[in-house]
């Protein structure tokens, strides 16, 4: 008989370890997966892995893209963390990313053609305004009746994707674009509203900046500050919160709140630079994949950053693996979610033993 046994503290090497393990697992899982569609599995890990950094025909390209990638995954995992590590379970993260877009670039859009240095960090504001009041929805409606707030948080995400379908091909739809979807291309028509390249041929833009600002911020606020020690005893030990006077409902309006405010500053970053516009598809999901970085980060800012940048890394190789290897993107989609598949299973092994045999019955 084979069987769980819970240990009486997590394993801290394991805990540390978990992370470089689920990384191993998803490159030899993956390289099955591969070697079953055809490829091989070796030359797909290091197209995936190696080539976007080190191949000297792609890397002039794919190594200025890993910031672009990263930035709103950082920027928003590094959100999301904070309430996760309080127990509170914001699943919503695409949803606030897709509303800050499309209040950020509609402020925008509205004062178009208005050229002045004021425009563009009021577009910040109002994206993260937008990303925030979408995350308050969940968080109202948790302190105030009680709602699971991941179902709330989850379902607005649809409704936010379809506000983004109705925007594109309406109110925000560019009047000089014969009738097609989508908005005036900020980053081309409209300077004082766009994001591009600080340092030309780096990728790095404000939502980058914005990202490196948000880990630093999360980093004090969770050992310097009040809300960091009531965010971390709210996840840790909840009735010695609420023992110390820790506030639920207003650790749950912070939490949200600061996560949607992140996401939504997100949106409107990639919808001013990268992007470029607000489309029907503009969404990419980095909402969702936001939250296997938080995880693989193990909810620390620091280790946020650096699994931001590998996860961004795997969309460049798994773009440049469909290119040069014709894999399908189904394929590398669910080479990202092998990640969190496989962190999760090495935490069960970092909280649990395995134990063989009949247990005793004492």
């Amino acid at each position: 008989m084979i069987r769980l046994e819970k240990r009486p503290a997590p394993s801290a090497l394991l805990s540390a370890a978990t992370p470089v393990l689920a990384v191993i697992a998803t490159m030899i899982a993956g390289g099955v997966m591969f070697w079953a569609l055809g490829a091989n599995p070796f030359e797909a890990i290091r197209t995936i892995f190696w080539d976007p950094l080190f191949d000297p025909t792609f890397g002039a390209y794919s190594r200025p893209q890993l910031l672009v990638k990263a930035g709103p995954l950082i920027l928003i995992a590094t959100g999301l963390a904070l309430g996760f590590r309080a127990g509170i379970w914001n699943i919503g993260a695409e949803g606030q990313y897709i509303m800050g877009a499309i209040v950020g670039a509609g402020v925008g859009l509205a004062l178009y053609p208005t050229e002045t240095r004021w425009l563009f960090p009021l577009m910040v504001a109002a994206g993260a305004i937008g990303g925030w009041a979408w995350a308050m929805i969940p968080a109202f409606l948790k302190t105030r009746f009680g709602t699971n707030e991941i179902l709330v948080s989850l379902m607005l995400v649809y409704v936010a994707e379809n506000i983004l379908a109705s925007v594109s091909s309406g109110l925000l739809r560019n009047p000089e674009g014969h009738g097609f979807p989508g908005s005036r291309n900020l980053a081309r028509d409209f300077p004082a509203a766009s994001n591009p390249e600080l340092i030309a041929g780096t990728g790095m833009h404000w939502g980058v900046v914005a990202a490196f600002a948000a880990v630093i911020f999360a980093y004090v606020l969770m050992t310097r500050h009040r809300m960091g020690f009531a965010i971390r005893l709210a996840g840790e030990a909840p009735r010695a919160a609420r023992f110390a006077g820790v506030n639920p409902a207003r650790l749950v309006l912070f939490s949200l709140g600061t996560a949607g405010a992140f996401a939504g500053a997100a949106g409107f970053f990639e919808v001013s630079g990268p992007a470029g516009q607000i489309s029907i598809d503009f969404n990419s999901g980095y909402g969702f994949t936001a939250i296997i970085v938080a995880f693989l980060g193990r909810l620390h800012p620091v280790g946020i950053l650096l699994a931001g940048l590998l996860m961004a890394l795997t969309y460049i190789g798994g773009e440049l693996a469909q290119l040069m290897l014709t894999m399908p993107a189904a394929a590398i989609q669910l080479f990202q979610g092998m990640l969190l598949f496989f962190l999760l299973a090495m935490d069960v092994f970092a909280n649990y033993r395995l134990r063989f045999g009949t247990p005793e019955v004492a």
